[in-house]
């Protein structure tokens, strides 16, 4: 008879006894497929965006993916600052230390809306200056202004149903951010419906009708994280006094400084990655409207191959953060190799389909025939990169799940301002968006390459006695037993 995933996990953090490969492979299939539920979930709901706007017109699609790039770096920075914090729920809940797990969550709330309310005050700043420094075309200044204030002041809604998701997560719950998430899509649509359609307000109306729904998504997010979930409800903690359940909100020295070594790296990585595309947009601005707009929509497209990488990469985060909690070194190397093998065969498949459907997919989104075809040559240049970079997505997930991200971070970097930018410099003169595409696809082998060389070392794996001492709950030090079969630990 199968265990159930709850069964599983209970394996993976208490070590009663070895995990067949069977065993592993069902619990990363469990965690990985509602995760990759809630990550096309996201990516329809920015398809929908992408063509309710492409009904409007190319201007208004072209505007929104001018500053597309921008609003991921925003965006990615916030899911860093929020990963600070929910990998320690993974390496908490994995040792088995439920109430430090919940301060865990306490304090990235406090810490997430300070970051998330100072992330948009920046945004907002520089919303009306931000198109004409991308060199757009004035037709598409405004829209694109506008859009953007709008993405800026929801960004601590996001943050905190990043949060929330992110540890619920990393507890083992995935279920219901996954449910949560396709809800949000659901809701996408008929707000954007509404305030696009209905109310006639555009541009803004699809901005206004994501920030409904993340709002909506987020309050229902927090409310079964903190008053629902078994492991992390608040109410855990009610015997508490009164003053010691506020003072559990400030960030301690020791909590914030580890999840500044974890987001910290993945931040920069964002940003400068996020800055990169940003470059990249500037080189695709000035061959016009047409190139912008399939730019934009191809990417949207390729989202669907990719995200279930996103997925698969969620669970191993959870995955080999739970089996550091519970220093067990065979397992996190395990699942490593486990999920990036999966990740690699989905996103393989998918980019087939996208090669083979790209015309139909481009037709879904907009009905500009030049838009159509340059966008249905761009995603069959892509489709090739796809193994390898499931490859880079889901060891990233690995590492960060491992509390490991400097290097990591580094090889992202060097890879796509390197390869990708210096490429695209000097393809997109003579080639226009093809070239563009072509060093995206070759940029993305490499990078792939570079993470599976990577994953092969044994420093990503090493658990320090130190780094365990401090999510190991102090009544269970003594009498945590070590299973010599399991626990190779490195110091």
């Amino acid at each position: 008879m199968s265990l159930s995933k709850d069964e599983l996990l209970t394996l993976v953090r208490q070590g009663a006894r070895n995990m067949t490969w069977q065993e592993k492979l069902r619990l990363t299939v469990l965690l990985s497929l509602p995760a990759m539920i809630a990550q096309l979930s996201s990516v329809a709901m920015q398809i929908i965006d992408a063509a309710m706007l492409g009904r409007l017109g190319t201007k208004e699609a072209a505007s929104v993916g001018l500053v597309s790039t921008s609003i991921w770096l925003f965006g990615g920075l916030c899911s860093a600052f929020a990963a600070g914090f929910s990998v320690q729920v993974a390496h908490f809940v994995g040792a088995e230390n439920l109430h430090g797990a919940r301060n865990i969550v306490r304090q990235g709330i406090f810490s997430g809306l300070a970051f998330s309310i100072l992330l948009m005050a920046i945004g907002v700043s520089i919303a009306p200056s931000l198109p004409h420094w991308l060199g757009a075309d004035e037709a598409i200044c405004a829209d694109a202004s506008e859009y953007f204030t709008i993405v800026a002041l929801a960004l601590p809604i996001l943050e905190i149903n990043t949060l929330a998701a992110g540890s619920l997560r990393c507890s083992g719950n995935i279920k219901v951010p996954s449910l949560l998430n396709a809800l949000m899509c659901v809701l996408d649509v008929i707000f954007n419906y509404v305030f696009i359609f209905i109310l006639h307000m555009g541009t803004a109306g699809a901005a206004y009708g994501t920030f409904t729904a993340y709002a909506i998504t987020m309050i229902l997010m927090l409310y079964f994280l903190i008053a629902k979930d078994r492991q992390l409800k608040f109410s855990l903690d009610a015997a508490t006094a009164a003053h010691k359940r506020l003072s559990r909100y400030i960030p301690s020295k020791e909590i914030l400084t580890k999840a500044i070594k974890i987001g910290s790296p993945i931040s920069l990585e964002r940003g400068v990655m996020c800055g990169a595309q940003i470059a990249i947009t500037g080189i695709i601005a000035p061959l016009g409207s047409v190139a912008i707009a399939a730019n934009t929509f191809g990417i949207n497209i390729e989202s669907l191959c990719y995200m279930p990488g996103y997925g698969i990469s969620d669970a191993a985060t959870t995955l080999v953060g739970q089996s550091l909690g519970a220093r067990r070194k065979d397992l996190m190397r395990s699942f490593a190799w486990i999920s990036v093998g999966l990740g690699m065969g989905i996103m393989g498949i998918m980019g087939i389909l996208m090669a083979v459907y790209a015309p139909e997919m481009m037709q879904a989104i907009t009905q500009d025939q030049e838009v159509i075809r340059l966008g249905t040559e761009i995603l069959r240049i892509e489709a090739w990169a796809e193994p390898m970079f499931a490859a880079s997505i889901v060891a990233y997930g690995v590492f960060v799940g491992s509390g490991k991200t400097l290097v990591p971070s580094i090889m992202n970097l060097a890879s796509i301002w390197i390869v990708r930018l210096s490429l695209s410099l000097l393809l997109a003169p003579s080639m226009g968006l093809h070239g563009v595409w072509v060093a995206m696809c070759i940029e993305l082998c490499w990078r792939g390459a570079a993470f599976l060389f990577r994953l092969r070392g044994r420093s990503w794996s090493n658990i320090s006695m130190e780094e365990n001492a401090g999510f190991i709950p102090q009544q269970a030090k003594s009498a945590k037993k070590i299973n010599p079969i399991h626990d190779t630990v490195q110091v």
